[in-house]
């Protein structure tokens, strides 16, 4: 799917949405609308920042394993050495 089709299917659902008459959508809606670019960009590269997200929930659990971070140094050094 090319980024103009993309955007054409985005704009009929948001129309459809708007003549539904449901509430509920709205705010899914306003979410939709407030990312609109990022949605669209996706159809040009086909990229995500999955990577990135998997990667800040493994420094999570690292921080988790080890109660907090005292030594940032250290820390910084250990997870060069295990995630990189």
């Amino acid at each position: 799917m090319t980024p103009d089709i993309a955007r054409m299917k985005l704009a009929l659902w948001f129309n459809e949405i708007e003549q539904s008459g449901f509430d509920a959508f709205s705010t899914i809606r306003r979410t939709l609308e407030v990312h609109y670019d990022t949605i669209i960009n996706y159809f040009n590269g086909r990229s995500t920042n999955a990577a990135d997200e998997s990667f800040n929930a493994k420094i999570k659990d690292f921080r988790r394993q080890f109660k907090g971070v005292v030594d940032v140094k250290f820390f910084l050094y250990r997870l060069c050495k295990i995630y990189a």
